[in-house]
């Protein structure tokens, strides 16, 4: 699949909570075919301490109007930066990159994220949908602070929450949700915390159910070429940029 390096138009930078916001970017050309699971890796001009690329998952595509968004957690300067970006700036993606998620036989299919782990899970509900298929999501959140609006999931499938603290939907880890232990699933696909992600394919596996998950490592190049995402898998070593960041989990060597 052909890759782009591209100035985007910054239309909307929208602050969804304290932690968690989403920028819409807008193409000067026809978008490219976008995969669930995709990523693009964004310049952060004016961060005297962001040298390298940040890797955001493509949270949702418009390609009538040839626009993209990114769901993005403030987690240092480079997206605190990126976070007070005007509308009008121009940011430069490295896109579409990364192994996009893939579909099995089956009918209903469970997907499970935690924290800014949902990002790339808007876009692959669309997805399923698309193919004839259910997507239930099961999102987990440290508290009510952190949620935001999920009515796009909504308008999709069934969506379930839970919280660490109690303050919204099930209190507990989304791993402990009773809605895993559904039989009625085909598949589960997941994104999030590494120890969340690895209880997720425990539970897949113990059903002999398909599992994929979208892993977060570090990625500074996005082809391979750095080795910053070298990962050690049961068919060798990974480059989670470039042979990832989906996976079947059954490949996994789980760090943590």
């Amino acid at each position: 699949m052909k890759k782009r390096i591209e100035d985007l138009r910054l239309i909307e930078n929208i602050r969804l909570n304290d932690e968690y916001f989403e920028i819409v970017l807008i193409s000067g050309h026809p978008l490219p075919e976008i995969l669930p699971g995709q990523f693009a890796e964004v310049r952060v001009d004016g961060s005297e301490t962001t040298f390298l690329r940040r890797p955001f998952s493509f949270f949702d595509t418009e390609t009538e109007k040839q626009q993209v968004r990114l769901l993005i957690q403030i987690v240092g300067e480079g997206t605190q930066r990126l976070s007070e970006i005007k509308p009008g700036t121009f940011l430069n993606l490295i896109y579409p990159l990364g192994r996009s998620f893939s579909l099995p036989e089956g009918k209903k299919f469970l997907l499970v994220a935690g924290g800014v782990g949902i990002a790339p899970m808007l876009l692959l509900g669309k997805w399923l949908r698309a193919q004839d298929r259910d997507p239930v999501f099961l999102f987990g959140f440290r508290s009510h602070r952190q949620f935001f609006e999920l009515d796009r999931f909504e308008a999709l499938g069934e969506v379930y929450v839970t919280t660490e603290d109690g303050s919204l939907g099930v209190k507990g880890l989304v791993t402990a949700h009773p809605l895993l232990a559904d039989e009625g699933f085909s598949g589960i696909y997941t994104c999030g915390p590494e120890p969340m992600m690895k209880a997720v394919a425990h539970v897949a596996a113990e059903k002999n159910l398909f599992c994929e998950a979208s892993l977060e490592n570090t990625m500074a190049c996005g082809f391979g070429a750095c080795l910053t995402c070298a990962r050690q898998t049961t068919e060798g070593v990974k480059m989670v940029c470039s042979d990832g960041p989906v996976l079947n989990t059954k490949q996994i060597i789980w760090q943590t």
